[in-house]
């Protein structure tokens, strides 16, 4: 097998903004160097829409936790977060 060459090591460091923005194919003041057209299409068949959040029940919750009135069971919350990994990784 072949030796891999990695090259003379550099100090790590900040990285240098001019060398990002060559690298990208911006100039100095954020205009791009190619052309301005996207080639990407977004679809709404992929937009969730806004989150269904229940603002009132949320600002209740909040101040149960702050008076100490809420039911905090570790048990439960970690049952919970089992159950949404799951549910993340099997798609439904």
């Amino acid at each position: 097998m072949p030796p891999i060459e990695l090259g003379p090591t550099r100090p790590v460091s900040a990285v240098d903004v001019r060398i990002a923005r060559q690298a990208t194919g911006q100039r100095e003041h954020g205009e791009s160097v190619g052309e301005t057209s996207s080639a990407v299409t977004l679809s709404d068949a992929i937009d969730p829409g806004k989150a269904p959040i229940n603002a009132e029940r949320v600002d209740a919750i909040r101040k149960a936790i702050e008076k100490g009135q809420y039911p905090l069971i570790p048990v439960k919350i970690a049952d919970a977060v089992i159950a949404a990994g799951i549910l993340l990784r099997s798609g439904k």
